[in-house]
């Protein structure tokens, strides 16, 4: 009877496993694993952590007797693979109970080793109470730190996804939580002006987030305990530390048996997710994957890729070349809640788009996850990336306390099939006031976008605007109602209501350089055509208005 072993057993070694078995009912089908807990929804640790899930065992999805008992799965747990021998069609490994050796023959095997938190050599890193977060084992145990009440003070070093929902999750406990970024701003895969509207909704919440600077050092009490983090600028009390500043493939076991590695360090695979070596593959956090966009290696360890790649290899196991299946490539689709803001992206950022040589143009728009008039609408703000020449769709990014995933996933899907943005503007959507507006927000995206490349309008994003502030040459026009003005505005703004304009600028030189403000963009537009039919050639409208400007307003 032939042999399917299987390394690993979160998210992409089980679906490996399960779907081995269900394309395979006459083989052993052996799982090894170095952790106590299998199968378990990763993705919710902080959640767990933040007392919204009350318990463990709602993270596991199986255990290994259920995998016995359902699919006839042998699922070895604390079981640590220490060589591959791909001539005899091994693998060694170490009962951590027992500490003895044994050997498991296969004749295919799939590591699923997955990633491992990466932790900085910090002065101090080794003190009690300073955790990372990628098991349910590492869960529990800061759960229990919290439980005891005796955590004030918090501290998370990384303002990725992971390390937003835990600064969520703790300040949501009552705990005083700072985030610190070594870059200049939170989300570093997102685009900046994106990204600070989420930094913002934290520090609304009472977080405090220091971008720009990293923790230099730990100090700790006589107990050994974690006390500070020391920033350059600070020292930051801290009764907890979670690390979160990313993952790195587990590549190890299979570099020792000779398995190529790729460009981005994780394990190379081909789209059948094949290694270089027979009878090998490589699914989940630790193997490489192709963007879609670029056609270049790329990493993105999300749980949805890894169970993707899970099935896909194990349908490949056995299969005739006809039955194979294949994935062409990824776009790192994400989406994240932080207190009421949502966000989420897909595709390339525009900063990416550059680097890549495409002839890049963007929009940002605000729109209503709904019909504006049905009860509880919220607001998204939206960019849309794309190519001017081909009009080809390059990527989204979409933040706002409404609805985000849905039209993410669109684009996504959009950029998937090769779409163009003109494709997107004619998209048949489903429309019903409960779920979207009429002119939904990503065909509303698409139509800004389409008359910005055929220069029907000038658009200046938020970030752009912001570095003009202190050009006295620049004039900002807020052609609001006054009373609106007087709530808040662009500072240094003037307020000009849109039906004054032609009155107030008769007298203004034509190649004044003008920046028309609303709350969306949209009066803006209206008041551009206005200032475009007087002459003036260097008038523009801030992208997104008020509503997306993430700096501070007077």
């Amino acid at each position: 009877m032939k042999n399917i072993l299987v390394i690993g057993a979160v998210a992409a070694g089980t679906k490996a496993a399960s779907k081995a078995r269900r394309e395979n009912m006459d083989m052993n089908v052996t799982v090894l694993t170095r952790d106590e807990y299998i199968s378990y929804a990763g993705c919710g640790l902080p959640y767990y952590i933040g007392d919204v899930i009350k318990s463990k065992d709602e993270l596991l999805v199986k255990t290994p007797e259920a995998f016995k008992k359902e699919f006839d799965i042998d699922v070895l747990t604390h079981h640590e693979a220490i060589d591959i021998l791909p001539e005899a069609k091994k693998v060694v490994a170490k009962d951590l109970k027992t500490d003895k050796i044994k050997e498991f023959k296969y004749d295919k095997l799939i590591l699923a080793t997955g990633a491992s938190p990466f932790v900085p050599p910090i002065k101090g890193v080794e003190l009690n109470n300073i955790f990372t977060l990628r098991t349910v084992s590492e869960a529990i145990k800061i759960k229990q730190l919290i439980n005891t009440g005796k955590v004030k003070n918090a501290v998370v070093v990384g303002g990725g996804f992971i390390g937003l929902e835990v600064a969520e999750n703790l300040t949501e406990r009552g705990i005083k939580t700072a985030v610190v970024e070594l870059l200049d701003h939170v989300l570093p895969m997102y685009d900046k002006e994106m990204a600070l509207l989420v930094q913002n909704e934290l520090m609304e919440h009472g977080v405090d987030v220091i971008t720009g600077e990293a923790v230099e050092a730990f100090e700790g009490d006589s107990d050994g305990n974690v006390k500070y983090a020391v920033t350059p600028s600070k020292k930051i009390p801290a009764d907890m530390v979670i690390m979160s500043v990313g993952v790195r493939p587990n590549t190890e076991l299979a570099q020792k048996a000779g398995i190529e590695l790729g460009d981005t360090r994780a394990i190379k695979v081909n789209h059948n997710m094949e290694t270089n070596i027979e009878d090998i593959y490589a699914v989940g956090d630790c193997a490489e994957n192709i963007n879609l966009i670029t056609g270049k290696p790329a990493w993105f360890p999300m749980g949805s890729t890894s169970n993707k790649t899970g099935r896909i290899a194990a349908i490949n196991l056995f299969a005739e070349n006809a039955e194979r299946d294949e994935l062409r490539g990824v776009l790192g689709t994400n989406v994240v809640k932080v207190f009421n803001m949502n966000a989420a992206k897909t595709g390339l950022t525009e900063r990416e788009a550059v680097k890549e040589g495409f002839d890049v143009e963007t929009v940002i728009v605000p729109a209503d996850d709904r019909a504006h008039y049905y009860p509880g609408y919220k607001k998204i703000v939206t960019k849309l990336i794309a190519d001017r020449k081909s009009h080809k769709v390059l990527g989204a990014q979409i933040v706002g306390e409404g609805v985000v995933d849905k039209p993410i996933d669109i684009i996504a899907a959009a950029i998937t099939f090769g779409a163009r943005v003109d494709d997107l503007a004619k998209l048949d959507l489903a429309y019903a006031p409960p779920f979207s507006s009429a002119m939904s927000s990503t065909i509303t995206t698409a139509n800004v976008w389409l008359n910005k490349v055929a220069d029907k309008v000038k658009g200046i994003s938020p970030i752009e605007a912001h570095e003009k502030l202190s050009d006295k040459n620049v004039m900002f026009i807020d052609i609001r109602a006054e009373e609106e003005y007087m709530v808040k505005t662009i500072p240094g703004a003037v307020n000009i209501p849109k039906g004054r304009l032609k009155k107030e600028l008769k007298d203004t030189p034509k190649d004044r350089e003008i920046i028309l403000i609303c709350n969306v963009g949209k009066n803006a537009y209206l008041a551009y055509l206005t200032l475009k039919h007087m002459g003036f050639e260097k008038a523009a409208i801030l992208e997104g208005g008020i509503n997306a400007y993430p700096y501070e307003l007077q």
